[in-house]
């Protein structure tokens, strides 16, 4: 359904490092940077990229939006997470865990050196 996203960033260099860290925990590669400035990360699936806002403006995080990342197990959700508290991102909701009973899901949540909130999820079913 979806070709890409892309979202604002402020710091487009600390939020590379932040994605490269938490991508790079689920198994994708680095991101690039375009003779723009923008940084994406190109898979099979779409496409994900940061950039700086095209209006001069500050970026800004979605209030009431998520991101959500797919993992392969809990353990790559839990070392998504790992990766991305120790490269400036910030826990919010819950500490990663399950969540709606045995068949739910595996989720962590995190805000991105912007403040956009992301998730890692795995479906338990």
């Amino acid at each position: 359904m979806f070709s890409h996203i892309m979202i604002g960033a402020n710091d487009i260099q600390a939020s590379k490092v932040f994605y490269d860290a938490i991508l790079g925990a689920l198994g994708h590669s680095e991101g690039f940077i375009d003779d723009k400035g923008r940084c994406f990360y190109r898979t099979e699936a779409g496409v994900f990229a940061l950039t700086k806002p095209i209006d001069g403006e500050a970026a800004t995080h979605g209030n009431g939006s998520t991101i959500g990342f797919l993992a392969a197990n809990q353990e790559q959700a839990d070392a998504w997470h790992a990766a991305g508290l120790a490269n400036g991102g910030v826990n919010c909701e819950d500490l990663p865990g399950v969540r709606g009973g045995p068949n739910g899901l595996y989720l962590a949540y995190l805000l991105d050196p912007s403040g956009n909130k992301i998730c890692a999820l795995h479906s338990l079913a």
